[in-house]
C-alpha cells in the first residue's frame, strides 16, 4: 500500500465544485476531508496558481481506492482459474493493485518533500524526517502482521523500505527520475536473475519476505530491486502539472503505449523468440502460455532465461515492469480526468474516494476480516466474501470520513510522523 496522504478543507465544496482552493497534505495515509482548515504542516499547491485542483486530489484517492479494492480480489476473491469474466477480473487484480500501490508510494513521497520545489532548509530535513518515520512505521507493521503468518503476503514492510531507497532522489527534476527509473527497469530484473543464479536463489517469490533485510531487497513476493522502479516512476508523476489537462492526456497515452510495450513485447518474445516458450513451460507448466499477462505461471524460479520475457505482474522482469507502470498510470491519469472533467461521477465515486482516503485502515482491517472468517487458503474464497470484504471497507470508510479528518491508522501514523516538528 501507499501511505501518503493529501489532507483536503470543507468536504461539501471539494466533492461539489470542479476546482476548489484546496492544500496536498501528506503526514499519514491518504486524504481525508473536514469542515475544518488544513493543518499547519499542509503542503503548498503544485504548481502554477496557487490554488490546487480539487478534481486532481480525489482523483488520486479514486486511484488509491481502486487498488484497495484490486488487493481485496487478489486476496479473498475467486480463484482467477474460475474461469468466465470473474475469473478474468480476478486474474487482473493481481499484481497490477500492488503495482498501483507502488506507484503511489512514489507521487506521496513526492507531496511530503515538495512537490513543484523540493523543500530545503528546516523544512526539507522536516519532511526527510516525515518519510524515515513513515518508512519505520510501515516495516514494523508489515513485519508484524507477517508473524501472524496470514495466507496472503504481507507487503507493508516492502513499501516502508522502498520509501527509503528512493528518498535520495526526492530533490531531481521529472526528467531525471524518468530516466533513473527507466534505466531502473532495464537493469535490476536482470541483476535479480544474476543474483539468483549466483546463490541458487530459485523461487525468491515463495518467501513472504519481511524477516531479514536480505528478503526485503531481493527476496519475497516485492523484492524492492525490481519494485523500487515502480515507486520512481510515481515521483515522476508527481513532479508533473497535474492540474493541466494536456499533461493528464499524455500521462494517460503513455500509460496505455507502456502496457502495450510492456506485455505485448512479451506476448511477442515468448512466441517467436526460439525455444523460448517451451523452455518456460518445461518449468512454469500450462501457465506459461499467458506469462505475457498473467500471473498463473506461478511466480519466477528462475530454471531458464526464458523468464526475463515473461511479463506477468510477479515475473519480476523489465517487461512486467514496464507492463505494469504502464497500466498504473493510465488508471491514475484516467481517475484524475474522469473526477475533474466529469463532476457527475464524483457522488458515484465518493463511497471508493472514501476507501482511499485511508487505504492503510482498509489494508490491516482485511487481515481481521480473514483472521475472523478463517480464511486459510488466499484466493479462493467465493464472490459474496470479496463483496462482503468491498461492502464493509466502503461503509466504514464513508461513515468514519463523516466524522473524522483521517481514519484510525492514517491519525496514528500522522501523530508518530509529526514527531518530525523537533528536527532542527
Amino acid at each position: 500500500m501507499v501511505w501518503g496522504e493529501i489532507e483536503r478543507g470543507q468536504r461539501t465544496r471539494l466533492l461539489t465544485q470542479p476546482s476548489a482552493g484546496t492544500a496536498e497534505k501528506h503526514p499519514g495515509i491518504c486524504a481525508q476531508r473536514s469542515r475544518l482548515p488544513p493543518p499547519a504542516d499542509t503542503a503548498g499547491p503544485a504548481h502554477r496558481t496557487g490554488s490546487a485542483s480539487a478534481g486532481r486530489l480525489l482523483g488520486v484517492d479514486l486511484a488509491r481506492g481502486l487498488a484497495v479494492f484490486g488487493m481485496y480480489a487478489a486476496h479473498v476473491g475467486p480463484r482467477p482459474s474460475a474461469g468466465g469474466a470473474i475469473g478474468f477480473l480476478m486474474e487482473l487484480s493481481h499484481g497490477r493493485a500492488s503495482a498501483l500501490f507502488a506507484l503511489l508510494a512514489g507521487f506521496t513521497v513526492v507531496v511530503i518533500t515538495g512537490r513543484s520545489t523540493p523543500k530545503t532548509g528546516v523544512a526539507g530535513r522536516q519532511a526527510v524526517a516525515k518519510v524515515v518515520i513513515r518508512a519505520a512505521v510501515l516495516v514494523a507493521a508489515g513485519t508484524a502482521l507477517a508473524m501472524t503468518d496470514p495466507p496472503v503476503d504481507v507487503i507493508l514492510a516492502f513499501y516502508g523500505v522502498y520509501f527509503l531507497l528512493v528518498l535520495p532522489l526526492h530533490r531531481l527534476r521529472a526528467g531525471q527520475l524518468a530516466l533513473i527509473a527507466t534505466a531502473a527497469a532495464i537493469v535490476f530484473p536482470q541483476v535479480l536473475y544474476a543474483l539468483a543464479q549466483m546463490t541458487g536463489g530459485s523461487g525468491y517469490g515463495n518467501q513472504n519476505g519481511a524477516d531479514d533485510v536480505f528478503a526485503l531487497l531481493v527476496g519475497g513476493s516485492y523484492p524492492a530491486i525490481t519494485w523500487v522502479p515502480f515507486v520512481i516512476a510515481g515521483m515522476t508523476v508527481g513532479r508533473l502539472d497535474l492540474a493541466r489537462t494536456a499533461v493528464r492526456v499524455r500521462l494517460a497515452v503513455a500509460g496505455v503505449c507502456l502496457a502495450v510495450v510492456g506485455h505485448g513485447g512479451s506476448w511477442l518474445a515468448l512466441r517467436f523468440v526460439p525455444g523460448a516458450a517451451r523452455a518456460l513451460a518445461d518449468v512454469a507448466g500450462p501457465g506459461a502460455a499467458s506469462a505475457w499477462w498473467s500471473d498463473s505461471a506461478g511466480y519466477p524460479t528462475y530454471d531458464t532465461p526464458a523468464w526475463l520475457l515473461a511479463a506477468s505482474p510477479h515475473s519480476e522482469t523489465t517487461l512486467s515492469i514496464v507492463g505494469g507502470t504502464g497500466v498504473a498510470i493510465a488508471v491514475l491519469a484516467l481517475c484524475l480526468m474522469a473526477v475533474d472533467t466529469v463532476p457527475r461521477l464524483r457522488a458515484p465515486a465518493r463511497p471508493v474516494i472514501a476507501v482511499g482516503s485511508m487505504s492503510l485502515t482498509a489494508y490491516v482491517l482485511h487481515f481481521g476480516g480473514i483472521w475472523l472468517l478463517d480464511i486459510e487458503e488466499a484466493p479462493g474464497s467465493p464472490m459474496p466474501v470479496l463483496l462482503g470484504f468491498v461492502g464493509a471497507a466502503t461503509v466504514f470508510a464513508v461513515i468514519w470520513s463523516r466524522f473524522f479528518r483521517r481514519g484510525p491508522l492514517e491519525w496514528l501514523v500522522y501523530r508518530v510522523a509529526n514527531l518530525a516538528r523537533y528536527v532542527p
